[in-house]
């Protein structure tokens, strides 16, 4: 069944934007939408930055069927948390700044305003085959029944929304607040809390 033009024209734009972004390397991170009790994920391979309509592939949620075959290597990750969430949309990133700090803390903590406001804390989980795994697919999958973004140690970060649109904003809101992070360190000097209640941001 050929995917309709407009979805196409969604995960286009999508996936040009992540590109854009710095958020994946040329072939890197995936995404998906969730119609029913099938889903559209891109196509192995495929270049997110660069999508053809034919590098989108519909294939079912419980059931296996022609379209794995040729589907993202992590369809089975994508399939874990539609079954797991009430998320319509999914999206994978490498976030450079994100997989950075994820090499060295249990979580994301903004410090920026946006970051502090829009996300409060990001957990970091933790899979050691963290690519395609059905261990990774649960790990990252019951995270996200609590978080709308969350971060694989190494790998890079899951995010959910209602829309494609949402769950790129999530995962772009992290890889800022990352960066901010980062320049905060570089010019090292005293931090101005600004923030009301921030310490409590830990129990979030």
């Amino acid at each position: 069944m050929a995917i309709d033009r407009r979805v196409y024209e969604m995960f286009r734009d999508i996936g040009r934007d992540m590109y854009v972004h710095n958020l994946i390397s040329s072939h890197g991170g995936n995404i998906s939408i969730r119609v029913g009790d099938r889903m559209i994920i891109k196509r192995r391979g495929a270049m997110l930055g660069r999508l053809k309509p034919e590098d989108l592939v519909e294939t079912g949620l419980t059931t296996k069927d022609s379209g794995i075959a040729i589907a993202s290597t992590e369809s089975i990750v994508h399939r874990a948390i539609y079954k797991a969430t009430p998320a319509l949309a999914v999206v994978h990133s490498h976030a450079r700044y994100a997989v950075a700090y994820s090499l060295s803390r249990d979580e994301i903590m903004p410090v920026d305003n946006e970051g502090s406001y829009f996300l409060k804390k990001v957990p970091v989980v933790e899979e050691e085959f963290a690519s395609g795994s059905p261990q990774m697919a649960e790990t990252v999958a019951n995270a996200l029944k609590s978080y709308k973004v969350i971060v694989l140690r190494g790998h890079g970060t899951f995010a959910i929304g209602q829309t494609l649109d949402e769950a790129f904003q999530w995962t772009d809101a992290v890889e800022e607040a990352c960066q901010i992070m980062l320049f905060v360190r570089i010019i090292n000097e005293p931090f101005i809390e600004y923030r009301k209640r921030s310490d409590e941001y830990k129990a979030w």
